[in-house]
């Protein structure tokens, strides 16, 4: 009897700990929704209207994000993390989601507008690309 208790324990270990391998794998991968980052101005500027989820500006130090209109769902995604993954580097990171990026006023459906901290943190050269192809998820 103790054997079978301890060989369903050890069955339970090594089932959790492949489910946590699959998890970082996924994670490692991208997996996620694709989309095409582009760069955006969150800081006050000339021009440049507050942030939609808190009526406020945020530095290009801050790792922030804005969402195509159906990404954003009417306000549903604001101040949540999200996962971007660069298709180019493979490197991950988490960012805000503080504003909209209206696809009824020339946003397409598939964009994850960023501050320059997120290009920089993926290894991307936002001076060098206008765009850059990428997966994300909710975090």
């Amino acid at each position: 009897m103790a054997n079978t208790k301890l060989a369903v324990v050890a069955m339970l270990v090594i089932l959790l700990q492949a489910s946590a391998l699959c998890a970082a794998a996924r994670h490692h991968a991208g997996g996620g929704t694709p989309g095409v980052m582009t760069i955006s101005n969150f800081d006050r500027g000339e021009g440049d209207l507050p942030s939609e989820c808190d009526g406020g500006y945020h530095s290009n130090r801050d790792m922030v994000a804005a969402l195509s209109t159906r990404w954003y769902e009417g306000g549903r995604r604001c101040e949540r993390m999200i996962r971007i993954t660069s298709t180019h580097t493979g490197r991950t990171v988490e960012a805000k989601v503080v504003d909209e990026c209206d696809s009824k006023h020339g946003c397409a459906d598939d964009v994850v507008d960023t501050s320059l901290a997120v290009w920089k943190a993926l290894g991307l050269n936002a001076n060098a690309d206008d765009a850059a192809p990428i997966t994300w998820s909710d975090a």
